[in-house]
């Protein structure tokens, strides 16, 4: 089997982060997988920084996890995320939209990266695949 390409969000980060939250172990199974050299996991930078906001620490604690690779907030997110900014949407909209923009095909992944989130309906009609821990 291949390796699995897979970006937490806001919310996979925080439910690892804390280890009382319900969705610690699965989270933290996709971890251990990781840690074996079965898939990748991608925090995209601006989850780090919303989910530190409602529990400082977390970005230092992802920070240093070995197998996970922080995704870059690069000149071109930066300007569209003060596009949308200017534009009326929300702080928790944009950082969103750079979870999507992780999971979404690229050069370097031409079929996507899973999307791993606890609120998969934020992402509904973004055209990533979301996949909940739980499930």
């Amino acid at each position: 089997m291949a390796p699995v390409a897979v970006v937490l969000d806001h919310t996979t980060t925080a439910a690892l982060y804390d280890p009382k939250d319900p969705h610690n172990e699965a989270v933290a199974a996709f971890y251990v997988q990781a840690s074996g050299g079965l898939g990748t996991l991608y925090v995209p930078v601006l989850s780090l920084v919303a989910g530190d906001v409602k529990q400082p620490g977390l970005c230092a604690y992802i920070n240093g996890l070995r197998f996970v690779q922080v995704e870059p907030f690069d000149r071109d997110a930066a300007l569209t995320a003060t596009e949308l900014l200017h534009a009326g949407h929300s702080w928790a909209a944009v950082h969103a939209i750079h979870a999507i923009y992780a999971a979404r095909p690229s050069a370097a992944f031409p079929a996507g990266r899973f999307l791993l989130t606890l609120t998969p309906e934020l992402y509904e009609g973004t055209g990533v695949q979301t996949v909940h821990p739980g499930a």
